[in-house]
């Protein structure tokens, strides 16, 4: 389906998680659109960052914050007296959360509780998203896929913490949003890919670091199976149920937002996929370091948003590998960056 980004001109739209790397893509989306975005996060954390290298700062106004701080963010909240509300704030990186299990929890499962306490409080907002992951399901290493019905129960600390998010955002909607004045309404995104991923530990990311010091890449798991997606697929079906549920609760719900079977990759295949697009006899090597309990096989079943919303998936990985190369070829060309983000949503968008 095409999306219309017209509905969000004006609309005041509170982001947390606005300096992360889909945050940015997502303020990117808004500012574009004409929306009144007020972002709420820590600082990036990564170096470099996409938040910083595309100026986002200046497409919102920007609070940096801790979601743990109850006080600092109802009073960032507000202030910007939100129609629409999408969380994003997470710890996001399983091997992190085996190095720092509290920290994890306090900023995946408090941090929503917190968010939605501002949204409880609020008379403003209509229409609020949490976004989660793929990884709330209990993984049973099938091979079909989970469907929103499925049980949740994260296996690592990340994904478990998730599961919890999952479960307060139920719990809020049932509490006290039952009587329908605001729409709750949870995404369950697979792994995205896309230019300005500079995270520890994330397949892309080690690809473009490696090409960049001219070195083979490392894969630690070539052969575990993921849905993978470019970062505006997830982002504009948030933006879509976001407007959906906001003309009418009936919408509202919980979500999985994935590629097609056919998209659902090894990792190895992935990165052969880059190797391709990026040239110049670049080569990956098998080297499992022994690390934490991943998840080989895992894919969703996303008939759910496709038979409600009409929605489907529009550029396929090898489309989503090119568009990351061309980006982060531009990236180190010295050539603008905001521009090819423009050009990239707009290529999305028609």
């Amino acid at each position: 389906m095409n999306f219309d980004l017209s509905f969000y001109k004006n609309k005041r739209v509170f982001i947390t998680g606005h300096t992360g790397f889909k945050g940015s893509w997502l303020c990117k989306i808004l500012s574009n659109a004409g929306a009144e975005v007020t972002g709420y996060s820590l600082k990036p954390y990564t170096e470099p960052s996409l938040f910083e290298i595309a100026d986002i700062e200046n497409d919102t106004q920007s609070i940096i914050g801790d979601i743990r701080d109850l006080n600092s963010l109802k009073e960032a909240f507000d202030k910007s007296n939100p129609e629409i509300v999408l969380h994003l704030a997470a710890q996001p990186i399983v091997r992190d959360s085996y190095k720092d299990p509290v920290y994890t929890y306090e900023t995946n499962v408090m941090g929503t509780v917190n968010i939605l306490e501002c949204v409880r409080h609020s008379d403003s907002v209509k229409s609020f998203l949490n976004v989660t992951t793929d990884k709330v399901y209990l993984n049973r290493e099938w091979f079909w896929g989970y469907r929103e019905d499925e049980m949740l129960d994260g296996y690592d600390p990340y994904s478990n913490s998730k599961s919890c998010s999952e479960l307060v955002t139920h719990s809020y909607k049932n509490s006290f949003f039952s009587d329908s004045r605001v729409a709750v309404s949870t995404a369950r995104a697979g792994n995205v890919i896309g230019g300005g991923d500079f995270s520890n530990d994330r397949i892309i990311p080690d690809c473009v670091r490696a090409a960049m010091e001219n070195k083979d890449i490392i894969v630690r798991n070539p052969y575990s199976t993921r849905p993978y997606q470019h970062v505006l697929e997830p982002l504009f079906a948030y933006l879509m149920i976001a407007k959906k549920q906001y003309e009418d609760n009936k919408f509202s719900g919980w979500y999985n937002v994935g590629p097609d079977d056919c998209d659902c990759f090894e990792t190895g295949s992935l990165v052969d996929l880059f190797v391709k697009h990026w040239g110049s006899g670049l080569k990956w090597v098998n080297q499992y370091d022994g690390g934490p309990h991943e998840a080989n096989f895992l894919k969703l079943d996303c008939s759910k948003i496709k038979s409600i919303f009409g929605w489907s998936p529009k550029w396929n990985l090898d489309t989503a590998v090119e568009k990351t190369v061309e980006w982060t070829k531009c990236w180190l060309n010295g050539d603008d960056i905001r521009k090819c983000m423009d050009r990239q949503i707009e290529e999305f968008l028609h």
